[in-house]
This record gives C-alpha cells, sequence and structure tokens, in this order.
C-alpha cells in the first residue's frame, strides 16, 4: 500500500497543479452574481489552456445554468446545448444535476409531455421532482393512482415543495385527505415550530378553525400562561382543543410534571383520540427527562399511535427502569422494519437473555455480530467474539489505484475541494462512487488518502462490503502532534482519536455550523478558557485554528473534562459534545450500565456522538495495539448522580 500512496502522492501533485483554477475561481463569482458575459470569458480562457483544466465541465455547467435562469426552457439553442451537455456528461453527478434543474424549469412551464419523457433518465429524483412527474401523469393520462402516490407526502415531516401543492388540493377535494389528516399536519408543523406554514395548511379546514399565528407563538414562548388565561369552554371546539394540546405539549418541554398535572386537570373535555395524543406528548417528554411518570403515562396512550421517536423512548424509559419484559414488549410494539434495526435487535436480545431464554436471543446477537458499529460490537461479545479489525483487502493493484486517480468525477472532486468548494466536490465525489466495488473503493480511498483527504478516504471505505482496510477506514495522521499530547496528559490515544475522528474527521480547518473549529472542533470560548488554564499566554483567538493549538487546547480540554467525570470516557464523551453539567445529568440515581447509559442520553446528536466515538476508540486501539478489545469493558458503569463538584468547566 506505501509504495502506490507514494505515486499517488507524486500524480496527485502533477494533476492538482494544473493552471487556470484563477478562471474556475472568477467563473464562480460571476454565476453567483449573474455576470454572464464574464463567466462567458472565463470559459474561453479555459478552452485556451494547453492542458484540460479538470473543472471545465462546472463551468460549462454554471453557463448552462446562467441561460436556462435568463433565457428559460422555451429557447430552442439552449435545449440543444443542454442536450449536448448532458451526452457528453453522460452518468455524472453535473449530468444529474442540470437535468434535475431542466426538469423543474420544465415543470414549472406545465411541459408535461417533455417531462415525462426525461424523467426516467434522472437516477435520484428531488421530492420536487416527484411531484411534478405526478403531476404530468395526471394531466397527460389522467391517472388516478398518481393521487395516491403523492398521498403519503402529505404525512411526512418534511416541508411540501411547491410543485405538491396542485396534488394536495386535488387530495383534499377528493376527499382522500381529511380534516382529521390536516390537524395532523398542523401538529407536525406546531411542534417544529413552522407557523409560516400554517396558514397554507389550514386552509383545507372548515370555516373560522384557522389557528392565528400571534396565539400560536405565544403558546410557544409561554405555554404555562397559556393554559392559566384560556380556560377550557364547557364544550371546546377542534381549534380550542389543538390549541391547548399544542400548549400541553410546549409546557412538556420545559416541565414534563407540570404539565401533566395541567392535562389531568382538563382531558375528559377531549375525546378518546385526543387524550392518547396527548399522553404520547407527556410520555415522550418524560422518558427524554428520565422521570418515573414516563411508562405510566405511556400505559396511558393506550393502543394509541405513536411515532418511532415515542417508541423508541418508550423502550429506553424501561431500560433506564432496567425491566427487561417492558423493554421486550415495547420493541415487539414497533413496526418489523424498526425493530429489525441494529439497536433494538441488540436491545430485544439483551431483553430476553435477562429472562433466562438465551438460545432466543442468541440468534438475534448472530444477525447483527459482524455489524462494524455500536450494536455489531455489543453482540459480538455477547457471543464471546474477540473485536479486531477484519483481514487487509486483498494488495490493491497499480491499475486500480491509476484508474481511480484517473476517475473524471473524483478529479473534479479533489480539485473543488482544493478551490474551497467544499461541499459540491464531496457531493461529487460520493456521486462518483455509485457502483463501485469493493476494490474500487479502496482505491479511491487511497487516492483520498493521498490528497490528505481523510474524510472521505474515511467515508469511502467505510462503503465495502467484503474487502476491507481499516487503516483508511480509520487513519491516524498527525500522530507526531497528537500521541505526545497524549502521553504528557495520561490519555487513552484510541480514545483521543476516536473523538477527532468523529468530531472532524481529520478535516484541519474543519468549522462547524455554530463556530467550533479544527480537528477537536473547539468553541472559542472554550479554547480561550483552556488557553488561559494551562498558562499559554501567547493565545489569541485565530490561534484555536492552527493544528498545534487545537489539539494542544483540545487534549488539555479532554484531560480536564475526564479528571471531573470519574476518569469514565463514556461521560466524557458526552461532556465534550453536550457538556460538563448535562453528562452529569444525565446519570442515573443508582449504578448504570455504560451502555444504557449512552442509548438514553436525550440528545439524539449526542447519543450518536457517543456511540461512535466509543466504537471509534475500540478498534483504534486494536490497530494501535494489535490485539483484541472490549466495547462492553470500555463502557463499563457508570456511577450514581451526585451532588455536582465545584468547577467551572465551560
Amino acid at each position: 500500500m506505501k509504495r502506490f500512496l507514494c505515486s499517488l502522492l507524486f500524480f496527485s501533485s502533477l494533476a492538482l497543479a494544473a493552471s487556470g483554477d484563477e478562471y474556475v475561481l472568477v467563473a464562480r463569482e460571476a454565476y453567483k452574481n449573474g455576470e454572464r458575459v464574464k463567466l462567458d470569458r472565463q470559459l474561453e480562457a479555459l478552452h485556451r489552456l494547453a492542458q484540460a483544466h479538470p473543472l471545465e465541465p462546472w463551468v460549462r455547467y454554471w453557463q448552462l445554468r446562467q441561460r436556462l435562469e435568463d433565457d428559460g426552457v422555451d429557447n430552442e439553442a439552449v435545449d440543444t446545448q443542454i442536450a449536448g451537455f448532458l451526452a457528453s456528461q453522460s452518468g455524472s453527478y453535473l449530468a444529474e444535476k442540470l437535468r434535475g434543474e431542466w426538469l423543474k424549469a420544465l415543470g414549472k412551464r406545465g411541459r408535461w409531455e417533455r417531462l415525462q419523457r426525461d424523467y426516467p433518465l434522472l437516477a435520484m429524483p428531488e421530492p420536487e421532482l416527484a411531484c411534478y412527474e405526478l403531476q404530468a401523469r395526471l394531466a397527460l393520462q389522467q391517472d388516478p393512482s398518481a393521487l395516491e402516490e403523492a398521498r403519503p407526502q402529505w404525512f411526512s415531516n418534511l416541508d411540501l415543495p411547491e410543485s405538491c401543492q396542485p396534488l394536495m388540493d386535488r387530495l383534499v377535494a377528493s376527499g382522500r385527505i381529511a380534516e382529521d389528516d390536516v390537524w395532523e399536519r398542523l401538529r407536525h408543523l406546531f411542534e417544529a415550530k413552522k407557523f409560516s406554514q400554517v396558514e397554507q395548511v389550514a386552509r383545507y379546514l372548515p370555516a373560522r378553525q384557522t389557528p392565528n399565528l400571534k396565539v400560536l407563538a405565544r403558546i410557544a414562548d409561554k405555554p404555562q400562561r397559556y393554559l392559566e388565561q384560556n380556560r377550557l369552554s364547557a364544550h371546546p371546539g377542534r381549534l380550542e382543543r389543538e390549541l391547548a394540546l399544542y400548549a400541553v405539549q410546549r409546557l412538556a418541554r420545559e416541565d414534563a410534571v407540570l404539565a401533566g398535572r395541567a392535562w389531568q386537570k382538563m382531558q375528559d373535555a377531549f375525546p378518546a383520540a385526543e387524550r392518547s395524543y396527548a399522553w404520547g406528548q407527556l410520555a415522550l417528554a418524560a422518558a427524554r427527562n428520565h422521570l418515573p411518570e414516563a411508562r405510566a403515562w405511556y400505559a396511558l396512550v393506550g393502543d394509541g399511535p405513536l411515532s418511532e421517536e415515542q417508541l423508541a423512548w418508550q423502550v429506553r424509559a424501561a431500560l433506564r427502569s432496567r425491566d427487561w419484559a417492558a423493554v421486550q414488549q415495547a420493541i415487539a410494539r414497533m413496526p418489523a422494519q424498526m425493530a429489525a434495526r441494529p439497536d433494538w435487535t441488540y436491545w430485544s436480545g439483551r431483553a430476553l437473555a435477562a429472562q433466562g431464554r438465551l438460545e432466543e436471543a442468541k440468534p438475534l446477537y448472530q444477525r447483527i455480530a459482524e455489524q462494524p458499529n455500536f450494536y455489531g460490537m455489543l453482540a459480538s461479545e455477547e457471543l464471546n467474539r474477540a473485536i479486531l479489525p477484519p483481514p487487509r483487502a486483498i494488495p490493491l493493484l497499480l491499475e486500480e489505484v491509476n484508474a481511480a486517480r484517473d476517475n473524471p468525477g473524483l478529479q473534479r472532486a479533489l480539485a473543488m475541494i482544493r478551490l474551497d468548494m467544499r461541499i459540491e466536490g464531496v457531493r461529487e465525489w460520493n456521486w462518483s462512487l455509485r457502483g463501485m466495488d469493493d476494490h474500487q473503493l479502496l482505491a479511491a480511498a487511497a487516492v483520498a488518502y493521498s490528497s490528505e483527504l481523510f474524510d472521505r478516504a474515511i467515508s469511502t471505505a467505510d462503503r465495502t462490503l467484503v474487502q476491507h482496510d481499516y487503516s483508511l477506514r480509520y487513519p491516524a495522521p498527525f500522530r507526531e502532534l497528537v500521541e505526545p499530547r497524549s502521553r504528557v496528559l495520561a490519555l487513552d490515544n484510541g480514545w483521543v482519536y476516536g473523538l477527532m475522528r468523529q468530531e472532524s474527521r481529520f478535516v484541519f480547518n474543519a468549522k462547524s455550523g455554530v463556530g467550533a473549529k479544527g480537528l477537536m472542533q473547539l468553541m472559542p470560548k472554550t479554547a480561550k478558557w483552556v488557553a488561559k488554564k494551562i498558562g499559554l499566554k501567547s493565545y489569541q483567538p485565530a490561534k484555536v485554528a492552527e493544528m498545534d493549538t487545537n489539539v494542544a487546547l483540545g487534549t488539555h480540554y479532554l484531560a480536564m473534562v475526564l479528571a471531573s467525570l470519574d476518569h469514565h470516557p463514556v461521560l466524557a464523551s458526552a461532556a465534550y459534545n453536550a457538556g460538563p453539567g448535562r453528562a452529569r445529568r444525565w446519570r442515573a440515581e443508582e449504578p448504570l450500565e455504560g451502555a444504557i447509559y449512552a442509548e438514553t442520553i436525550p440528545f439524539a446528536e449526542t447519543r450518536d456522538y457517543v456511540k461512535k466515538v466509543m466504537a471509534n476508540t475500540v478498534y483504534y486501539a486494536a490497530i494501535f495495539e494489535d490485539k483484541p478489545q472490549s466495547l462492553k469493558g470500555r463502557l463499563g458503569v457508570i456511577g450514581p448522580r451526585r451532588a455536582s463538584p465545584v468547577d467551572d468547566l465551560p
């Protein structure tokens, strides 16, 4: 592998040194600013280069998008140019992207015949285009099944594209969407505080039932005050009841016990289905807050429907109580597809084993034991199997690596990322991996690794099904910076790498949407605090983006968090993501199995984060130490909640 990577470094440096970058960057700005003439000139300049630039097709794409926006779909010249581009870039990300924009333009103009002809050429149609295609079927063939295919869109939590609205109008007019269905969608909008969409949906309700947006905003802000000031009438109508239900749901987020008391006083005025809905909302809030009321409130839901999130938290509430029979019953209530997921398969096995039904548990463990994830590892240990990376794949051939290096889509992706157009570069990279077998994926991962795009190497190597290379799935770059810091601070090097892999995928200049920076994704406030604590006198805010400073501050903060949380890596991982205070509050009154603690973290992002960090840690430790590891051993037992120590950790 090393000799191939060396050759890749040489060839990649030649490919990425191609001139013309400045034309691409100017063209991109010209496209953003709608400067058509300037954009055309940049494309002409690229055509004059002695060597073709890998991003010339992108500039051509921007040019055609601009012409499509300016001239529309009725211009024959634009039609011809787009058809030529799609033919020359057949199968590429750019072809899919431009075809999608072309079809949207056709849909907006009602060019149904042309849209229906070209729509099947899309590999991955977006919901907006799917609705245009359904409109075309209705317009051209009067196909009633198109409406039935559109109906599930109504019940999704996703925003409805404008192209779906005519279909929804017809569904309501035909009675396929009833008043209860309208209120179901409105509830989703209320819960997500998407008040701007409420009027659009509420127009399907009977007269005088449209919720007032100002009232909704007041409920969202002060639900308790609304409930106190707006007593239910003797026979409340649907709108009055729904506003009260929303207030209960919002109050439950702040104080589930208080919301439960308020609901008990008013529930008799509501029909059974609405009572069931309210208890489901209260039970979910209580379970997320690890309250003992959760299980009793779930029982009050009866046979009423529960969302997947509510079902998941019903299991988690039973796990916190270590009631394994209730765990099994709650999983049995899940839809089959949900229950078959690795998490619920594992916990179902654990529940059976805890009830003395070990022979019934084993097939469940075996079903997921080979999966390289948190639950697969735990299932493997239940079957007494060692956790080690699988044998390395058959070595790559030079021609396989060369084929990946010469892949036009991968070349464009590398060039886009190099020019700081990472989002589109990543999309092009992922698109170009479609249809690759394991060896082709590993060759692409090697190309990414040699270009120091470790995030692409990881995500690409993660896709292999049979032939694996965990040196690419779990790379350990920058060891000369990380290992000395880990050693001095007595940190588990595998854990540090497991956390960095999850934080930044080793993108050294990574910046999150909330402002966290660098390999260890430090927030500016935290970085400043740590710098002061360790006496880093030369520290300036800009230094957090410097690799050495970022690693120094991040490892010191890890050591401080670990020391304040019983030196337990599960707690410290949760604290690194969500804050030490929350990590402490999520403990139970009694000692709690580490896996259950991780499973019952209220924040979905932190829950997923902790599981992945700990799974990463096991693989890194196995690679570094070259011996089997135990995830269960690292998860251990979380000590009971106690008075928080006096510290000032951010």
